[in-house]
């Protein structure tokens, strides 16, 4: 399976709306256009599915699903999402099932199973897992107990190392590493992932056996290992990830040209 991760593209219903010195509208239409490119000089490359994480509206609008919707059109593979703490969720649905983008959050795919689970507390930064969705993580769990495991959510499920992000974490992510564990004995050939959107910069650990991912956003990007609010100098980006039949993944992050988008780094938040 050949995956895309397409996360936290902030856009606005204005295409030339500009957020802390970068238009999210033309820097994710340039992701779009450098993923093509890509495809076209790579004629063997084939995307199975996008995976987008949340954060794909800023302003609330739905002007704002329409264009996500418009540019992920462009790519051809079906996508699949969940909302992030930005996200006005009831709308983003309405919006996305009008373009006719599934509403699935689980998917079979071979001797993999890919689960997205909902991580947005209305009106706050930080995210939580409702009983229902733990309750729904341990069924398909113990339904697919052979099959490889990747959980996408939008909050980040252990510390990046950014003190100011990682207050607006995945508060409960405890009883969800806790789950994947107990699930993991007798289950030492299953791989379990957890892909994250939400901190705007690359992210790759494993810890107790479960990888843990995050990719940069389209737009902005979060100085890593920061304390207090930073932006950092990397270009927008997003993450491919190769899922193998005997539980290996391969993933690579991508981005644009260095300063092909330079954000206002005198900015003190969002």
């Amino acid at each position: 399976m050949e995956l895309l991760q397409i996360t936290d593209t902030h856009l606005f219903a204005g295409k030339n709306t500009d957020l802390l010195g970068i238009a999210p509208w033309h820097s994710c239409r340039a992701v779009v256009d450098a993923i093509l490119e890509d495809e076209r000089a790579c004629e063997a490359s084939r995307r199975d599915l996008i995976l987008a994480t949340g954060d794909l509206s800023q302003d609330h609008s739905g002007a704002s699903y329409r264009h996500f919707t418009a540019l992920m059109s462009e790519l051809a593979p079906p996508v699949f999402w969940l909302p992030g703490n930005h996200d006005d969720a009831p709308l983003m649905q309405a919006e996305l099932d009008r373009a006719g983008i599934s509403n699935a959050k689980h998917l079979l795919c071979g001797q993999w199973q890919i689960l997205l689970l909902d991580t947005q507390i209305p009106g706050e930064t930080h995210g939580e897992l409702s009983d229902s969705q733990l309750a729904l993580l341990e069924q398909v769990i113990e339904h697919y107990p052979e099959r490889h495991l990747l959980v996408a959510v939008h909050h980040q499920a252990v510390p990046v190392g950014c003190a100011w992000l990682d207050q607006h974490n995945l508060r409960n992510a405890d009883a969800l590493r806790a789950l994947l564990t107990r699930h993991q004995v007798g289950h030492d050939g299953v791989s379990r992932v957890v892909l994250s959107g939400h901190v705007h910069q690359g992210f790759d650990q494993t810890h107790h056996g479960v990888r843990y991912l995050a990719s940069p956003s389209t737009c902005l990007q979060f100085k890593p290992l920061s304390d207090d609010f930073a932006l950092d100098s990397m270009a927008p980006g997003w993450r491919a990830i190769s899922l193998y039949p005997d539980g290996r993944l391969s993933t690579q992050v991508w981005r644009l040209p260095p300063d092909a988008f330079v954000p206002d780094f005198s900015a003190k938040g969002y």
